[in-house]
């Protein structure tokens, strides 16, 4: 299964994009032997329209520009919040089921257009807090490197 991270937004350098690209080689080692063989990082530019609505539509034609068929997971925060662990079983489930690609998106500072949300597979909240798309980039990729130590039956992830 491959996975993409598509954002709306470029890391610049610093303490958040070494953070991500950590993340994301920790993904790529161990998520290989387990079925997931790529991890991408997808960076859009924000949208320079003058009206909200547009910036949001602009930012969802590029978004699903790069969208394989797979499975689409959104992050805003009107969405659902799961445990790790259900998280790590939806990716599961997703894997097993032959799913070949999941596309894991995050908005720009408008966040997302409806059209997304009303397309993907699962809308995900890291809680009602407005975070900065530069943190929640980092959080995406955490938490998909703890879904794979969670499959994968490593000790990084604690329970409880």
């Amino acid at each position: 299964m491959r996975l993409s991270i598509i954002s709306v937004g470029r890391l610049k350098n610093g303490p958040e994009r070494e953070l991500v690209e950590r993340y994301r080689q920790r993904l790529e080692a161990s998520g290989r032997s387990l079925g997931f063989t790529a991890i991408n990082q997808i960076e859009l530019s924000e949208s320079k329209a003058r009206r909200e609505e547009d910036r949001r539509a602009e930012e969802a034609a590029a978004i699903s520009a790069k969208l394989g068929n797979g499975v689409l997971v959104a992050f805003d925060e009107r969405g659902k919040s799961l445990s790790s662990k259900a998280f790590s079983d939806q990716i599961t489930n997703w894997r097993d089921s032959g799913r070949e690609q999941a596309s894991f998106i995050i908005g720009g500072a408008d966040g997302l257009d409806e059209t997304l949300r009303q397309k993907a597979d699962l809308i995900l909240s890291f809680g009602a807090l407005t975070l900065p798309h530069q943190l929640v980039r980092v959080l995406v990729t955490e938490q998909l490197y703890r879904a794979i130590t969670i499959i994968g039956g490593h000790p990084y992830h604690r329970d409880g």
